[in-house]
């Protein structure tokens, strides 16, 4: 009896053995007729890693010095950037590769959120280029006025943009602030509403000897902002969703008062929460001297800036002729600051 199990088990053998292959033939066959995946490509958090700022360049006259600054808040108009094609993505002269803004239509008060991927406009001295599928996305149009305000979105809107779709939708901008913000726009080229941003505007690429602007074009002048922001009434801005809130950086500077305008005058007590005017911001102290010199005002440094000034004055009436006489004795570009 035990012989016959012996062979019994004996002749089982070879089947056994057979069994391993049989099954993974048959894997390997339904494998094969298995839909292929694609591999999944890197759009994790780590794609927007590392940040690429880059070195200072120049467009149209204009020198343009990325950096990345926080809390960027600027208004300008919009250029259209077809390399970006469907995807809601930007080209900007200054912002880090990648990083993300929150652009706004000064016509609608839609907002939408873009990825910005590229160095730009190339061609133009344009706030920011959008590509087709962000233009579309905004409802603007090429030229149209747009403000631009860097924000960090969270890790789920991100990813969104970063695989080339839409993120969610943005809380519109109410248009009582799209007025305010429409009076700042400048004829061309852009104007930043901070003095953090102040410090990525363009250069004229000129040569800097402090002459009026309208006799040799000579003084390196950067845009002047008023800073008046909306009242207390204006509705606020939703910032709840992890977004920069831009806000005015405030530099405590004393000022220093140029040679030519020092004169003896009765000692008074100072004004505060008062008004001053400012000419321009220039990159050379010895051109920021001359202009103060024309006007009577003193220089206020800022930074690698020198920042010419009259004033203070009590009141905005006070301020506004003063504003007239600087601008008749030819810089047109000076504007009305509130002296904090």
């Amino acid at each position: 009896m035990r012989n016959k199990e012996t062979v019994a088990v004996g002749g089982m053998k070879p089947i056994l053995q057979l069994l391993p292959v049989v099954l993974l033939a048959g894997c390997a066959a339904a494998s094969s007729n298995a839909p292929q995946i694609a591999p999944i490509p890197r759009t994790g958090p780590a794609a927007d890693y590392p940040m690429v700022v880059g070195d200072p360049y120049s467009v149209q006259g204009m020198l343009y010095t990325p950096q990345d600054v926080m809390n960027y808040d600027e208004v300008g108009y919009v250029a259209l950037d077809p390399a970006g094609g469907a995807t809601i993505s930007a080209e900007h002269h200054t912002l880090p590769l990648p990083s993300y803004v929150e652009v706004t239509s000064l016509d609608t008060g839609r907002t939408i959120l873009v990825r910005v991927e590229r160095r730009g406009p190339m061609q133009s001295k344009d706030l920011i280029g959008l590509s087709p599928g962000a233009m579309e996305q905004l409802g603007s149009e090429i030229g149209g006025p747009v403000r631009v305000r860097r924000v960090n979105p969270p890790e789920e809107s991100r990813a969104l943009l970063r695989r080339g779709g839409q993120a969610g939708k943005r809380m519109d901008t109410p248009m009582s602030l799209v007025e305010v913000l429409r009076r700042r726009l400048p004829e061309s080229g852009s104007v930043p509403l901070n003095e953090e941003s102040e410090k990525a505007a363009p250069l004229p690429i000129r040569d800097e000897t402090g002459s009026k602007p309208e006799k040799d074009d000579s003084a390196a002048v950067i845009r002047n902002v008023d800073p008046d922001l909306p009242s207390a009434a204006e509705p606020p801005e939703n910032d709840s969703s992890g977004d920069f809130v831009s806000r005015p950086i405030v530099q405590a500077v004393q000022p220093v008062r140029a040679a030519a305008s020092q004169s003896a005058a009765p000692a008074t007590a100072p004004i505060e929460n008062g008004f001053i005017v400012q000419a321009g911001a220039y990159s050379r102290k010895a051109g920021a001297e001359q202009v103060a010199s024309d006007i009577d005002g003193f220089i206020s440094p800022s930074g690698s800036l020198y920042r010419v000034r009259t004033g203070p004055f009590k009141t905005r009436a006070e301020a506004q002729s003063a504003l007239a006489k600087v601008k008749a004795a030819g810089y047109s570009d000076a504007r009305i600051y509130r002296q904090n």
